[in-house]
């Protein structure tokens, strides 16, 4: 059983296998249970592995408590909130474009602030494409 995730933490899928390279593997190689799932960490061939895999702890629950989003995917920030959060997201470079591929824009601003106990206030999320600076 084999499974892959985007190890810059972006959240981004491989839809086609040969267009990444493998950074992390869990469990690492050697023997191993082969009923155990294997995880591997990847990012796209044109990138460098990153020091720590960003995209191993991707599925934790929703936070109770306003999370630091900023740098982080909106694909990724976009999963930390219950499915009922309402959840605005504008371009912070002031040219009003839609953000489409969420996976492809980082998280600058946001509010509330990081900490703020979430109550089911509305969310909203500043961002740019990652390649801009914020």
């Amino acid at each position: 059983m084999l499974r892959s995730h985007d190890a810059l933490g972006r959240g981004r899928m491989q839809a086609f296998d040969r267009n990444w390279k493998v950074c992390t593997q869990t469990p690492g190689p050697g023997a191993a249970d082969t009923r155990r799932t294997v995880d591997f960490g990847a990012v796209k061939l044109s990138e460098t592995c990153p020091d720590k895999d960003a995209g191993a702890d991707a599925s934790a629950a929703p936070a109770s408590a306003m999370p630091d989003l900023r740098d982080k995917s909106v694909k990724v920030a976009r999963r930390a909130f219950d499915t009922s959060t309402s959840i605005t997201v504008k371009d912070a470079s002031g040219r009003n474009r839609m953000v489409l591929v969420e996976s492809n824009w980082k998280v600058c601003r946001q509010s509330p602030a990081p900490g703020t106990e979430l109550d089911g206030q509305p969310v909203t999320l500043e961002a740019v494409k990652f390649q801009e600076e914020c």
